[in-house]
């Protein structure tokens, strides 16, 4: 299907996040949160893999993006950022709000809060996490609790953060990350 934007998209969203995967552990195995990561472990060929394939996606496209290229292009962003700090926040927070319109989801709307709260601060962030703690889907979600203890912490909320945090590793399914969020709910106390 070469004449179709979303093959290409898809391709290159693939390729942007196996570009990270090396970076995404620790030696021992353990979660590496995506401000830590080393980004000199991101895999450049295919980062320049995905970004070909973007290139694709927007010169066979006659419209809107679809869900895959606007994926992409938000895993673009990070990939174009050499390091945390040089991310473009307001960008990637644009594109997930197209996104949400496009192929609206509780989780996209979660992403697009992080976003929100890297481009605009932690406080406009919370109140799009606070809308979400309703979703029937996200009940059992161990990310949102973890997001919020997050924004609750660079707010200085430190004992709500922490609560959140602790009931966030209570949700994980996974050892490490349960690990991961622990310590963050003893950072915050």
């Amino acid at each position: 299907m070469p004449k179709e934007p979303e093959v290409h998209a898809l391709a290159a969203l693939l390729e942007f996040q196996a570009s990270r995967s090396s970076a995404r552990t620790g030696p021992d195995g353990a979660p590496v949160l995506l401000r830590d990561q080393n980004r000199r472990r991101w895999n450049r060929l295919l980062i320049a893999r995905g970004i070909t394939a973007l290139g694709r996606a927007d010169a066979v496209s006659t419209g809107a993006p679809g869900p895959y290229a606007l994926q992409a292009a938000i895993a673009a962003c990070h990939a174009h950022a050499y390091t945390y700090d040089e991310t473009d926040w307001r960008t990637i927070a644009t594109l997930y709000a197209l996104l949400a319109a496009r192929s609206p989801s509780p989780v996209v709307e979660l992403n697009r809060a992080v976003a929100v709260s890297m481009a605009e601060g932690p406080a406009p962030a919370l109140e799009i996490v606070d809308t979400l703690a309703s979703e029937p889907a996200l009940h059992d979600y161990h990310l949102l609790p973890s997001v919020r203890g997050d924004l609750l912490l660079r707010l200085g909320r430190t004992t709500e953060a922490k609560a959140e945090f602790t009931r966030a590793a209570a949700l994980a399914r996974n050892e490490r990350e349960r690990q991961l969020l622990l310590r963050r709910a003893a950072e915050a106390a």
